[in-house]
């Protein structure tokens, strides 16, 4: 029987040999990258994603999950329960972009206070 952590990550298609375009596939849509931000703290369910991400569909976001899941990024859990209660969980795989988005992050803040705009 496999273990979560048997469980290798199954691309679906060849990734790019340049290692930047790499992980540009994996997390370059603008909602993969909230959906990183908002689970680096913790497991969420849905319903809590959708909220804290903001203006996005279920179904942008069921697809966006499957895809980074698909990729090894997050770990999606169902509980045999009525209503049906699902969460999401980063694997370590997807918490190792951690820096990167503290990066992005630092990145984001210095732009603005050198272009004069202020945090909202």
């Amino acid at each position: 029987m496999e273990t979560e952590k048997d469980i290798e990550p199954k691309p679906a298609k060849e990734l790019p040999a340049c290692p930047v375009e790499t992980t540009l596939t994996l997390i370059s849509d603008k909602w993969k990258v909230l959906i990183l931000r908002d689970l680096l703290p913790g497991t969420k369910r849905f319903g809590e994603l959708k909220k804290s991400i903001g203006h996005i569909s279920q179904k942008v976001l069921t697809s966006q999950l499957r895809q980074m899941e698909e990729s090894g990024l997050l770990t999606r859990t169902v509980f045999p329960e009525v209503p049906p209660h699902v969460e999401y969980t980063l694997t370590d795989l997807g918490y190792s972009l951690k820096p990167i988005l503290d990066a992005m992050w630092d990145w984001g803040e210095n732009y603005k206070t050198q272009n004069g705009q202020r945090n909202i």
